[in-house]
């Protein structure tokens, strides 16, 4: 496994974490929790120390801790957990013009995050993200001093956002300030927009960047097709509604027929392409079963893509919001 800073926090994070949204008895259906507990194990025998969390993942903070304490009893292992408060408003994503004593008063912050230790069984988190964020919010409230005592007990270590889906634009004022230590952010072949203005301001003002979503959801695995539906208790069911699964179907066997490739390498072309930017600190695939950590892991090798490959993919930018 390689590693790399995350922004100037002088946290050092491999570059394939691991993204424990569906993890346990969650939104996607398949997942069990003895096959996750597994699955965190090998990814942290195989080198992974960053893992993310949030407090509405269901039961993911206290499967996580679960495993973090387990290995931490006479481990060398150090493993950096992530997690994220939700908006009090419960609104999602973050609208302009909503308050930040609506969203993240203090108390809420705190609150929350008292909640996900208890949750978890851990006496702290590394990073603290908002699991929405406008730049509206940029010098108002108490969201930033709040933070800045949860550093100073101890209880987190670093401050991070997650950016509003497909809007990178919404966190550049909030990068810009010197306020956020990372930002979870969806980059993948399709939108490539964070490229524009995000990671060149992350890079200047030495911000990590967590990338969420590389796969598109598992579009960019091939595994959808036109004829592909899920169940309707798993949320992928509303992601991939109508004619949405043939749209992806169609767009990957381009991708694959523009870079002559065999259709079974587009999902390691996919991380390879998120891993081939020098603004990414780590990638976070969900990785819900063993195979898939041995097989996400893998890719952490050294190599990335050619610049002729990147130029190819560079063309494949899809402009949509499947989350709507």
């Amino acid at each position: 496994m390689r590693y790399r800073e995350l922004g100037r926090s002088g946290l050092s994070v491999s570059e394939i974490g691991y993204g424990a949204w569906g993890i346990g008895e969650s939104s996607w259906v398949g997942a069990t929790e003895d096959e996750s507990v597994r699955a965190l194990h090998r990814a942290i025998d195989l080198g992974v120390n960053f893992i993310d969390t949030a407090r509405g993942y269901g039961e993911s903070e206290r499967i996580v801790g679960r495993v973090v304490r387990e290995r931490a009893a006479g481990s060398k292992d150090t493993v950096r957990v992530a997690t994220k408060v939700p908006p009090k408003n419960g609104v999602w994503p973050a609208p302009s013009g909503i308050d930040p004593a609506r969203a993240f008063p203090g108390s809420h912050i705190r609150e929350s995050l008292e909640t996900s230790l208890r949750a978890s069984g851990l006496e702290r988190f590394d990073l603290l993200q908002f699991h929405v964020w406008s730049d509206d919010w940029v010098g108002r409230g108490d969201w930033l001093e709040t933070i800045d005592d949860l550093k100073r007990e101890g209880t987190i270590g670093l401050f991070g956002v997650s950016v509003n889906d497909h809007r990178p634009d919404t966190a550049l004022a909030l990068v810009r300030s010197g306020a956020v230590d990372s930002v979870q952010v969806i980059y993948n072949v399709f939108d490539q927009s964070p490229t524009d203005e995000l990671f060149p301001a992350c890079e200047e003002h030495g911000v990590g960047v967590v990338v969420r979503v590389a796969l598109d959801e598992g579009g960019l695995t091939g595994s959808i097709t036109a004829d592909t539906t899920f169940p309707q208790g798993d949320w992928r069911h509303r992601y991939f509604k109508g004619d949405r699964p043939a749209q992806v179907e169609r767009r990957v066997a381009a991708i694959v027929d523009d870079l002559g490739i065999a259709p079974d390498e587009i999902a390691e072309t996919a991380l390879r392409f998120v891993l081939s930017s020098p603004a990414v600190s780590t990638v976070i695939p969900g990785m819900r079963s063993v195979r898939n950590v041995e097989r996400n892991t893998a890719l952490s090798d050294g190599r990335t893509l050619t610049a002729e490959q990147l130029a190819v993919l560079a063309k494949h930018r899809w402009q949509r919001n499947f989350y709507s």
